[in-house]
């Protein structure tokens, strides 16, 4: 073959290969924005048209639809119409298969437990249980409420309401007793991280489970004491004081999957994602947390006290304090505008229910 006919297969072949790479790229294109209309999805992969009711074809169409049934897998079905990239296997808290998890690995906390293996391991190996009560985990459908320690629940009497999911997820130090007419009775689990947890032991309910959010390498240290009952410094590298004791055994406490805090950060609301690390506003807040965690693990999940009015200054920050909306402040780790937004594509995607239409 003459060195003409080789250099013209060559770009012949160089060619083919410039059109294959094409037709690929725009395969993807078109399967994300329509050939020749308006794009269909946001930047980071949700469905832009929310506000219309979902078509039929995305629509949740399994399990039960009577009113007061539960409805298995609606969800993850509801979230997966408005975000095709959602994937539903995330188990709720850290077990002994942890260490297959390659990204929470390669993070740090809080996106991940790099350099907390071995503290970790020794927490694992005395708590022993990795899910939800044995009631809990025999249910075929799940209903689960977060609830928000919003001002706005204060004297809606959604007490009873509350209590009639299958879990209810309340956040920090968030108090029960007294409040019962508007928050309701029952505590399934309590999430929390150091700085937040209640540090006055009569006040943790006696059915619930105590569910640890590492955010940074101490937090972990900390639960560590928590579970061996050893002396915990208060003041060990916290931005605020700690609780000492947690009157909890150690089957009734469980370690919260780091997967959750990466993508409700990165995945879901995009915060910046700062090389891994704790950085200017790329935390989501607890709750936002709690929510991903029970997209993942729930049939069917509501919230309930959630969203901060700014136009009302003189309003009630929290439900069980006199605190003003007015108080607060820019916060240097949450980017609240950005959630908000994440949370309000859940709530016109029907993938979770507002009980108090704070979002």
């Amino acid at each position: 073959m003459s060195l003409l006919g080789s250099v013209r297969n060559l770009l012949l072949a160089l060619c083919l290969m410039l059109v294959l790479g094409f037709l690929y790229y725009s395969a993807g294109k078109l399967h994300m924005h329509g050939w020749g209309q308006e794009p269909q999805y946001d930047r980071l992969g949700f469905l832009l048209k929310l506000d219309s009711k979902i078509s039929t074809d995305l629509a949740y169409k399994n399990g039960n639809n009577t009113e007061g049934g539960c409805r298995k897998g609606f969800a993850s079905a509801q979230m997966t119409a408005i975000f095709p990239k959602f994937s539903k296997p995330a188990p709720m808290f850290l077990d002994n298969t942890y260490r297959r998890w390659s990204k929470l690995r390669d993070f740090v906390p809080p996106f991940g437990i790099k350099g907390q293996e071995s503290v970790i391991q020794k927490i694992l190996g005395i708590t022993k249980h990795y899910t939800l009560t044995s009631y809990l985990d025999s249910l075929t459908c799940k209903r689960c409420i977060i609830m928000g320690n919003g001002g706005i629940l204060a004297n809606k009497s959604l007490g009873s309401r509350i209590d009639e999911y299958d879990v209810v997820i309340r956040l920090n130090e968030a108090p029960v007793k007294g409040f019962e007419k508007d928050v309701g009775a029952k505590t399934t689990l309590r999430i929390t991280y150091p700085e937040g947890a209640i540090q006055k032991p009569a006040r943790y309910e006696k059915d619930s489970l105590f569910v640890f959010a590492g955010f940074k390498p101490q937090d972990f240290k900390w639960l560590k004491y928590i579970v061996y009952k050893e002396k915990v410094s208060p003041s060990d590298g916290f931005w605020k004081s700690v609780a000492t004791v947690v009157p909890k055994e150690p089957k009734e406490i469980r370690i919260l999957n780091p997967y959750f805090i990466r993508e409700a950060a990165f995945t879901f609301i995009g915060l910046p994602v700062n090389n891994g690390m704790m950085g200017r506003g790329n935390i989501p807040t607890l709750g936002t947390v709690a929510i991903t965690m029970a997209l993942h693990n729930c049939d069917e999940v509501a919230v309930a006290g959630f969203g901060y009015d700014m136009n009302a200054p003189n309003a009630p920050l929290h439900y069980y304090e006199n605190v003003k909306m007015s108080a607060i402040k820019e916060s240097w780790t949450h980017n609240i505008g950005k959630e908000k937004e994440f949370l309000r594509k859940l709530v016109k995607g029907q993938v979770i229910t507002d009980l108090t239409a704070g979002i």
